[in-house]
C-alpha cells in the first residue's frame, strides 16, 4: 500500500474498495502516525489501537467509508466501553467509561469506519482553547507553541498533521470553527437538529449545537454529514 498519509476520507475508502488497500493497512498506517507524532502534539488522549486493529481485521459494514480510520472527541461522542471524560479531571479519576454508544457513532461505525481513538478537548467544552488540567494542552502542528483553538483542537491538531484524514467534532459558539481556522483545515457545522445528539442529549446549548467533522478535504466532510441524519426515537 502506498503512503495515505495525506489522502482524504474519499480517497483512503477508495483504496480500500478497489482492492489497493485493506481496512487493517489503513488503520496500522494511522496508528504508526500517531504513535510518531501524537506525543509532540498531545492531540489524541485515548488510545484504542488493539480494538482497531480487531474491527479492521473482521467484518465491517459496507459503508461509504469503509475501512477509514477516525478519531472521536472525547466529548458529546460515546463509544460503548472506551473513556469518556470530557476533558474533566474529576472522570479521569473515576476512571468513567461510556456504556453505548452515541446514535451518531453507531452511524459512523455502520459507514464503515474504525475508531482509532479519541481526541483532547477543554472541560465540558467550555472555552476556545484545549488546555485542560486533566490532559494538558494541545498544540497545533504548524508551530507547537501556538493555540489549536478550541473545543475540538484536538481533533482540528490531529487532522493538520495528517494523524487521520477525518475526525468528529462538535460546535455550539465555534468549537469546530474556530480550531479548523487555526489548524487550516475544513470544519463544517450542520444545520441545527440536523444531526441527532440521541440517546443522551435532546437539544444542546438551546439547540445551538451540533456534532460535525474536521477534515482536509470539502467533499468527504460533506458526506460525512450526510450519513448520520436521521430521525432517533
Amino acid at each position: 500500500m502506498s503512503d495515505s498519509t495525506w489522502l482524504d476520507a474519499h480517497a483512503q475508502a477508495e483504496l480500500v474498495r478497489s482492492g489497493q488497500a485493506s481496512p487493517a493497512e489503513l488503520v496500522d498506517a494511522a496508528i504508526d502516525r500517531i504513535e510518531r507524532v501524537n506525543p509532540q502534539l498531545n492531540a489524541v488522549i485515548h488510545e484504542r489501537f488493539d480494538t482497531a486493529r480487531t474491527e479492521a481485521a473482521g467484518e465491517l459494514p459496507d459503508g461509504p467509508f469503509r475501512g477509514v480510520p477516525l478519531l472521536l472527541k472525547d466529548l458529546g461522542a460515546m463509544s460503548k466501553g472506551d473513556p469518556y471524560h470530557c476533558g474533566a479531571k474529576f472522570l479521569k479519576e473515576l476512571g468513567y467509561r461510556a456504556d453505548h454508544d452515541s446514535a451518531y457513532v453507531s452511524r459512523f461505525r455502520q459507514a464503515g469506519f474504525v475508531i482509532v481513538g479519541r481526541t483532547n478537548t477543554p472541560e465540558f467544552g467550555s472555552t476556545v482553547t484545549t488546555e485542560p488540567l486533566a490532559y494538558g494542552a494541545a498544540h497545533n502542528p504548524w508551530n507547537l507553541d501556538y493555540s489549536t483553538g478550541g473545543s475540538s483542537g484536538g481533533s482540528g491538531a490531529a487532522v493538520a498533521a495528517g494523524l487521520t484524514a477525518i475526525a468528529h467534532g462538535n460546535d455550539g459558539g465555534g468549537s469546530i470553527r474556530i480550531p479548523a481556522c487555526q489548524n487550516g483545515i475544513v470544519g463544517l457545522k450542520p444545520t441545527r437538529a440536523r444531526v441527532s445528539q440521541a440517546p443522551d442529549v435532546g437539544e444542546a446549548w438551546m439547540s445551538k449545537d451540533v456534532s460535525q467533522p474536521g477534515d482536509g478535504d470539502p467533499p468527504s466532510a460533506e458526506v460525512f454529514v450526510s450519513v448520520r441524519p436521521r430521525p432517533e426515537p
